[in-house]
């Protein structure tokens, strides 16, 4: 799927009083842009004694003085709607690694992405090194079909250079009608040479939730993403399984590995699915009034049994709410590698007639008053989905980003109450004890097609059965 990277949109009830301020920037970045050196009018000029607005319209003055210096000398005429753009999004790229800018057309490329329809490859991307970097291929997409793989960095597109290209520019080529084709060069980790692979462009309609019994105990659903269908998609698959299963299911992996996140909206409903009260997450942003909560509602669409929620270092944003909302409340149990630790809030302005901002807004926090971001969730039991190679490099998370925001959880442990520590996982004697971190040396390499294959999917069933055949405790037997 062409995309910005993980994205977490929260469209909050003061959206209106921030796109008013939002708005008066932007008119005021505009006219220093289309009128070139501003000239100081009496009323502007007293104005801009207030504090700090001297030195701002300072500022816009050499941001004019700039734009008419380039429409006039540069090499070839220009676009003056391309230079405003691009400067646009360097301002607002050079914030952070998700706050950009989205011309109407990506606008309305973003709003059809986010009902779950959409055109193109079907690969989530960032950027890193002037080069566009694969987050992961979503299921079953032209993209996951050729074999593309999280970590590849997209050098070339049609034997174009994407050096130097703006991350928006490099998504707008790849997007293109159905039926259309565009050849990708990857540089891939352990590879020598270039990987080409040619692409046919396709509708994209990703599955968001596929699941299936596993030996007709053990309920399996993996969320691909968290857009518009995600809730009630995970509701009809829950449903399905719980008709198939007759009455014999005994617990359930939600597999949240490579789900880039998505919007908030679904994150806590998907949560608030599994809770039967207590908070889900919270936001604080700048100033104090906007902090907001979320709390769940009773009912339990998993009736009580045993969670156990997959991740790794692709889950972000979204699936990391859900992970640490039900790692806080002793729901689930988290199994895999550390997440990507994306823990801010973007918000989608409306610039009428001019696309849209997406603008890092907010961070959150989990129940316990935990913020993630920059850290991401630590797994209650870590399982490698493979053997540790020599010398094999890391996948790239939040913190190894440019411009990443900070953890702020240690200023908050200065100001305020530090963050609740976890309750103690309550599991049978002995369960933790059959867990086998990583694969056995010769095992078969991984394979999507394989379930039998992925093991940390197996760890997480073998755990769920050896909890449901080990006699109860008195705790566990009133939580029942």
């Amino acid at each position: 799927m062409p995309s910005l990277g993980p994205v977490l949109s929260n469209p909050r009830p003061t959206r209106r009083r921030r796109l008013g301020t939002a708005g008066a920037v932007a008119a005021a970045f505009l006219a220093g842009a289309v009128v070139g050196p501003m000239v100081a009018l009496p009323g502007i000029q007293a104005l801009a004694q207030d504090g700090g607005r001297a030195e701002t319209y300072r500022l816009l003055n050499l941001f004019g003085d700039v734009f008419e210096r380039v429409r006039a000398e540069y090499v070839v005429p220009v676009n003056d709607r391309d230079v405003i753009e691009n400067a646009i999004n360097g301002m607002l790229q050079g914030l952070d690694p998700h706050s950009s800018y989205m011309n109407p057309r990506s606008f309305r490329d973003m709003q059809v992405q986010t009902r779950g329809e959409f055109g193109g490859l079907g690969i989530e991307v960032t950027q890193e090194g002037g080069y566009v970097k694969v987050i992961s291929p979503i299921d079953d997409t032209p993209a996951s079909r050729a074999g593309v793989k999280p970590g590849d960095l997209i050098t070339h597109l049609n034997g174009q250079s994407t050096q130097g290209l703006s991350l928006q520019d490099a998504v707008e080529q790849m997007r293109g009608e159905r039926g259309s084709t565009i050849r990708l060069t990857i540089r891939r980790e352990g590879e020598t040479r270039p990987v080409e692979v040619t692409l046919t462009r396709d509708v994209i309609r990703p599955q968001v939730a596929r699941f299936r019994l596993e030996g007709n105990d053990i309920a399996y659903i993996r969320l691909s993403s968290f857009n518009e269908q995600t809730e009630t998609a995970l509701r009809r698959a829950m449903g399905t399984m719980r008709s198939q299963a007759g009455g014999t299911l005994r617990g359930l992996v939600l597999d949240l590995r490579n789900n880039p996140g998505g919007l908030l909206d679904q994150a806590v409903q998907v949560t608030d699915d599994f809770l039967e009260q207590g908070e889900i997450v919270s936001t604080r942003a700048r100033r104090a009034e906007d902090a907001q909560r979320w709390n769940a509602r009773p009912g339990d669409i998993a009736q009580g049994l045993p969670i156990v929620v997959l991740v790794n270092s692709g889950s972000a944003s979204a699936s990391e709410i859900v992970a640490g909302a039900l790692q806080d409340h002793r729901r689930a149990i988290v199994m895999g590698v550390k997440s990507f630790g994306k823990g801010s809030v973007q918000t989608v302005m409306p610039i009428p007639g001019n696309g849209a901002i997406r603008l890092t807004t907010a961070r959150y926090y989990t129940p316990s008053g935990r913020s993630i971001q920059a850290l991401g969730i630590e797994p209650d039991i870590e399982v490698l989905a493979s053997r540790p190679e020599p010398n094999a490099t890391t996948r790239d998370r939040e913190a190894d980003l440019r411009r990443a925001l900070r953890n702020d959880n240690g200023e908050r442990e200065a100001q305020a109450t530090p963050p609740a520590p976890l309750p103690p996982l309550n599991l049978p004697a002995g369960v933790l004890d059959k867990v086998v971190r990583q694969p056995v040396e010769g095992a078969a390499a991984f394979d999507p097609t394989k379930p039998e294959t992925d093991h940390q999917l197996q760890q997480a069933v073998q755990l769920l059965r050896n909890m449901a055949a080990a006699p109860a405790t008195p705790q566990r037997r009133a939580q029942r």
